[in-house]
């Protein structure tokens, strides 16, 4: 009964996405990588775009790592780019798409769920996808308060939805009760009422609804603060300045994108505007050690002794943009400050960075946050 019910749901209600109206496992996979972590309204117009660029893995596996980070961008958690562009060159190299499960997820970045989707939407294998949606609706249905997050839940869970499985309507099941999740047993305020499932529904029945699926605490979130300068150098004399920006390395977040220069300071608070100065003036002083000064305002003090806390209205002159923008990660909440440093002679940088007109940018990808204020170093 429950899995007739979810199909026949489906048949009425399910929704009409692009992705499900081809076989490509390449479009399918697509998809499937996108829309972890984001919204089906937003992750579609990303998968259009990224489609018409790239319609075949072979179009996505000769692209560089710059141009699919920049695609990317705005969708954050950029290792899932990273990753797809590297499963698209195993793909190539193997000649073919695998069809078979433990083919799939031989590819990078592709996990149980990620598998199940293809294989079953792509080749037909009758497996059963389990995502956040399947579990709270199995959880629910059969009032199941084991973790979903412990190993013991996963277990189970995989257990019942692959028994559930109608080997002759897997993909209609598999996306049925999906959609079923997300449109009527959702994680806030479900449709009870008009829940085709309601009288057989173990936990409406017990009054548990709201207290299942049952999920383990995870790590606590911290705040990491952040410090940004954009450094703009006005030399060229055409009216527009060259901006110092970098590639993030290895071993933090952000892996491979690009961010201007970096002010923060290793115990993760946020530096000042002082200590800022004096950064740029060590590091970063133009030839002949003109001065970096410090422009008043919010935020920002000139009561210093160094060059740096000198303030006129000569060039360099360090000024503020933005202080505390909140940007949150899964287990961490970015506080980051912003400021700009207009100078007219290149100055000393770190290794690694690279000069690039403000007009040229936009091509670099780079973090939302820091993108959603390149507009307004200018002001």
């Amino acid at each position: 009964m429950f899995a007739s019910t979810i199909v026949s749901w489906f048949g009425e209600c399910g929704r009409d996405l692009p992705w499900r109206h081809t076989k490509d496992a390449y479009a399918i996979w697509l998809s499937e990588v996108i829309l972890q972590q984001t919204r089906i309204v937003q992750g579609q117009a990303y998968w259009e775009r990224m489609m018409e660029r790239w319609p075949s893995v072979e179009a996505l596996a000769a692209a560089s790592e710059d141009e699919v980070l920049r695609m990317w961008q705005g969708l954050g958690y950029y290792s899932r780019a990273r990753n797809l562009h590297e499963a698209a060159r195993q793909v190539v190299a193997m000649g073919r798409f695998p069809d078979s499960l433990k083919g799939i997820k031989a590819l990078k970045g592709v996990g149980d769920y990620t598998a199940a989707a293809i294989a079953c939407f792509a080749f037909g294998v009758p497996a059963a996808v389990v995502d956040g949606n399947v579990y709270r609706v199995l959880a629910r249905y059969f009032d199941i308060d084991v973790p979903i997050n412990s190993s013991q839940g996963k277990r189970v869970f995989a257990e019942l939805a692959q028994s559930l499985l109608p080997q002759s309507e897997a993909v209609a099941y598999n996306q049925g009760i999906m959609d079923f999740g997300a449109m009527v047993c959702t994680p806030m305020a479900p449709r009870c009422a008009e829940c085709p499932l309601m009288v057989s529904c173990a936990a409406f029945r017990s009054g548990r609804v709201d207290v299942l699926p049952v999920k383990l605490k995870t790590v606590k979130v911290r705040e990491r603060h952040l410090a940004y300068v954009f450094v703009r150098c006005w030399e060229r004399g055409d009216g527009v300045p060259m901006t110092a920006i970098h590639r993030r390395s290895k071993g933090d977040i952000w892996q491979g994108l690009w961010e201007p220069f970096n002010a923060s300071v290793a115990d993760e608070r946020a530096s000042s505007p002082e200590e800022i100065a004096q950064m740029l003036y060590s590091k970063c002083s133009e030839v002949d050690g003109a001065e970096v000064l410090l422009r008043q305002g919010e935020g920002l003090s000139a009561d210093m002794d160094s060059p740096a806390g000198k303030c006129n209205s000569k060039l360099p002159v360090l000024r503020f943009l933005a202080k505390g923008v909140k940007h949150v990660l899964t287990h961490r909440i970015l506080l980051v400050d912003f400021y700009v440093l207009d100078v007219t002679s290149r100055p000393a940088l770190p290794d690694g960075y690279v000069w690039v007109s403000e007009e040229e940018l936009e091509r670099y990808a780079m973090p939302k946050v820091i993108v959603k204020y390149v507009p307004r170093i200018s002001d």
